[in-house]
């Protein structure tokens, strides 16, 4: 069973950087997409950013020009580079790895951003 592990969560404090990576245990076969989800507390999860089998991105507003997705397809990893972190973006994050039959789901990291 194809199995999700994130890394890179942590305490960090504003202004910041943080990396993110989300490694597949198995081999995925016509994955889709893949992406970086947060739900803070009391808040729904939300979508965070979001990269296609093309390569194409996209970013939540709140994060544009400050969040950074990549991705290496050889390795099923997906990597979520943040800078300028705020308190805001405090949240537990999670992966997510969409393919034709199903989407994959990490376990969640906590990044806090706080001084």
């Amino acid at each position: 069973q194809v199995q999700l592990v994130e890394s890179g969560g942590g305490l960090v404090q504003p202004g910041g950087s943080l990396r993110l990576s989300c490694a597949a245990s198995g081999r995925i076969s016509s994955i889709s997409a893949m992406g970086w989800y947060r739900q803070a507390p009391g808040k729904q999860r939300e979508l965070v950013a979001r990269i296609t089998s093309g390569g194409a991105t996209m970013y939540a507003d709140s994060v544009k020009g400050r969040f950074t997705i990549s991705r290496d397809n050889a390795k099923n990893t997906v990597y979520l580079q943040m800078n300028s972190l705020k308190p805001e973006d405090t949240a537990v994050y999670y992966c997510q790895i969409a393919s034709i039959l199903y989407d994959y789901w990490g376990q969640g990291t906590q990044v806090t951003v706080s001084s």
